[in-house]
């Protein structure tokens, strides 16, 4: 019989954590070795269990879970790591693909998808939750030549980190809330705000998310009362 492949999972919620390596007990592919409730002890375990894959929750007390994937896969190239999240927006989506991440699933379908999931990533493949996949495929029908010439015109002229905090302040996140989920100061994201406001020559907080919802960036729907 095949080697299992070893799991590490990276939870804040020792109850989730519990049903999730009862969930793995059932099928004999995988051995769940190692589990943490942070970011910094995920990445510590990780350093030490070289696991084949890591269950990521995006929602982390200490640091985004997506910092710690891109820590991760920066050490352990061949790990591949399923992030778990309670978000279904195409943009969380994208932006964990980008730091690293190999697998996506939302936690209210993952008693139906883990194992496919796992199995998918483990195989060397790439898995979106079946419920969300279809936002993407509209989402990449959107990118046309008028999009581009939007982009090109100001937000490409943000850095990376200024998208970044640019889409998490036009989703209506706090400072302080966007702060700690990057692992950065409240006063290094209102310098971001005022660098963004600046090179896009917007005067408020509504016009950000005008622009924001011009790109494709942000769900609208969220904005509305």
């Amino acid at each position: 019989m095949a080697d299992k492949k070893t799991v590490l999972l990276v939870d804040d919620h020792p109850l989730f954590r519990e049903g999730l390596k009862t969930l793995l007990k059932q099928h004999s592919g995988f051995e769940v070795i190692g589990e943490a409730g942070n970011g910094h002890e995920g990445l510590s375990k990780a350093k030490e269990l070289e696991p084949d894959l890591v269950v990521m929750d995006l929602s982390l007390p200490d640091k985004s879970g997506m910092e710690v994937t891109r820590a991760i896969r920066s050490l352990l190239p061949e790990t591949r790591i399923m992030i778990l999240s309670m978000h279904s927006k195409i943009d969380y989506i994208t932006e964990a693909f980008r730091y690293g991440a190999t697998g996506y699933v939302v936690k209210e379908s993952v008693s139906e998808r883990l194992i496919e999931c796992l199995e998918s990533v483990s195989k060397g493949g790439y898995f979106i939750d079946a419920s969300i996949s279809h936002k993407v495929v509209e989402r990449l029908l959107k990118f046309n030549e008028k999009d581009t010439k939007i982009t090109d015109a100001g937000y490409g002229n943000l850095t990376s980190r200024e998208q970044q905090v640019m889409r998490m302040l036009a989703e209506g996140l706090f400072p302080k809330t966007i702060a700690e989920q990057l692992y950065i100061s409240p006063k290094t994201v209102e310098n971001h705000r005022t660098n963004i406001m600046n090179k896009l020559e917007l005067r408020s907080t509504m016009e950000l998310v005008r622009y924001a919802a011009r790109l494709g960036l942000i769900d609208v729907d969220l904005w509305k009362v």
